[in-house]
């Protein structure tokens, strides 16, 4: 043989062993069990329990999908009235007003939400009649309130009616004249106030409001009237910019006796009545102390006004049980994402959630799709962060989550065990495993058939992990009482998966 041949053949032997290897791994792989988790589809979304900021919309295929919460008011303490024009409805979200003549138009065109409202100036708008605790509906003290609502008109021609409430209460025997109304004048926004303010003698109890900043047609702009009772203050804001102020207190100004709104008989509310255009988000607020803190929450919320929120919305899924040493391969998601859109997937795992906090175990970020390295437990958790655009317009959504992951096997027990009787001790022989993930073994043993709770041996509760070993003696056992045994095998690539146990023996130690 020359040379030439013996490093050929040398050069064999490395390539040969590295594709036993390879056989190896892939003998392995083959062992284990591949299964999913679907989250939403046609399973649904009840395993995602927390959602902030997140709403259920249409997703693709005719399923639900998890998407970005529209950025509109919500009901709260203080709502008296709030019509939002969403979910195709037109109606008091509060139940304090119901709908006596609607001739309002449901449409897509939004400043807030999904849904707003048209209307046409020969129309007669909206006309509600409030119940005994409404605003417009209760006979009596007004405290603190705040009309506010979003309007984009498509002229603004004098005379043009947003509100409309008139009534009468009796003063002193005498019959007062009411009326709150807002309207359009000399292409500004103007609310007059007819004998609301109790002790107000002015201008034969009338208050006028008007806006300094001049409407424009189709632009969106956002009004808010408030009175707040505490100090007598008359405001008039658009877009959270104040345009108007007056105090209704005995000296015109700061300090004195304040003027509080009382509203006489209870008449019906009219809205839009003769008004072209969008409207979006109607809502009045009511308190019999200061609603400063909400006003100033309004002119927060105003200098972003958006579809949705800009700081998105994040949903996290329960912990999902699979089984001990269970290995997270990847995610698969089913998601829609407009343009600037983002929605950002995380994952955990665990062998016990009860001690899970908000930030521990710590959360990872993932792309679907994507291989996930050394992330594996008994339990799983997904979660995912929405982004809108920068306008906050568009949203993105997700309407499936698949969750593939690794079971490891059950290693298969040894097929035959033994047990000798010694003084004080039991000898146990048992055949290898032929399950090719077997890593070692556990002994369990008990004085009831098929009850391993032993303690009593020098070497251990049950069960005793015994290592790679196929004999072993237990020792300190109390002659006289019968014991019983079986082997378990646990697997190489995680001790605290196990398999099956093996048949039972049993043996008496004896000092003889």
């Amino acid at each position: 043989m020359n040379m030439s041949d013996f490093n050929m053949k040398l050069n064999v032997f490395p390539r040969i062993k590295k594709a036993f290897a390879l056989f190896s791994i892939l003998v392995m792989c083959s062992l284990l069990c591949a299964e999913q988790f679907v989250l939403g589809g046609a399973a649904g979304w009840s395993k995602v329990t927390k959602r902030d900021g997140i709403t259920t919309g249409s997703g693709r295929y005719g399923y639900e999908c998890l998407e970005l919460e529209s950025n509109v008011f919500k009901k709260n303490q203080y709502t008296d009235l709030l019509i939002n024009f969403e979910n195709d409805f037109i109606g008091d979200i509060a139940n304090n007003y119901k709908v006596l003549e609607n001739n309002l138009f449901l449409k897509s065109n939004a400043k807030m939400g999904k849904g707003s409202a048209l209307c046409r100036s020969n129309d007669s708008g909206l006309e509600l009649q409030g119940n005994s605790t409404s605003l417009f509906g209760q006979e009596g003290p007004a405290g603190s309130f705040m009309i506010d609502f979003w309007i984009s008109p498509s002229t603004v021609e004098n005379g043009e009616q947003l509100l409309d409430w008139r009534s009468s209460r009796n003063f002193n025997g005498q019959i007062l004249y009411q009326m709150v109304n807002i309207s359009f004048y000399k292409n500004k926004a103007m609310v007059i106030f007819s004998n609301i303010f109790d002790g107000y003698n002015g201008n034969n109890g009338e208050v006028v409001l008007i806006t300094n900043r001049k409407l424009i047609p189709n632009r969106w702009s956002h009004h808010t009237i408030v009175f707040t009772e505490d100090d007598g203050i008359l405001e008039y804001l658009i877009d959270g910019e104040l345009e108007c102020i007056k105090y209704m207190t005995s000296t015109g100004h700061e300090g004195g006796e304040v003027f509080p709104a009382v509203m006489g008989k209870a008449a019906s509310l009219k809205l839009c009545s003769s008004y072209s255009g969008y409207v979006d988000d109607i809502r009045i607020l009511r308190s019999y102390s200061s609603i400063e803190k909400e006003v100033a929450q309004e002119k927060q919320e105003l200098l972003e006004p958006c579809n949705y929120k800009i700081d998105g919305g994040r949903f996290e899924s329960e912990p999902i049980l699979t089984k001990t040493g269970s290995i997270l391969n990847k995610i698969q998601a089913e998601a829609y994402k407009p343009s600037q859109t983002e929605v950002q997937f995380y994952v955990r795992a665990g062998d016990n959630f009860f001690n899970w906090t908000e930030d521990w175990p710590k959360w990872i970020p993932v792309e679907s799709g994507e291989d996930i390295q050394n992330v594996s437990g008994l339990y799983f958790q997904v979660a995912a962060d929405l982004y809108p655009d920068g306008a906050g317009e568009h949203t993105p959504s997700v309407t499936q989550i698949v969750l593939e992951y690794t079971v490891l096997p059950d290693p298969l027990p040894p097929f035959r065990l033994s047990a000798q009787k010694g003084d004080g001790s039991v000898t146990l022989r048992w055949s290898s495993s032929v399950d090719d993930t077997a890593g070692g073994y556990y002994i369990y043993y008990g004085n009831r058939p098929g009850e391993y709770l032993g303690r009593i041996a020098v070497e251990g509760e049950s069960p005793i992990n015994v290592g790679n070993a196929t004999s072993y003696t237990l020792t300190g056992l109390k002659n006289g009482s019968i014991y019983y045994f079986a082997v378990a095998t646990y697997s190489k690539l995680d001790n605290r998966v196990c398999g099956s146990l093996s048949k039972e023996v049993f043996a008496r130690p004896t000092a003889k």
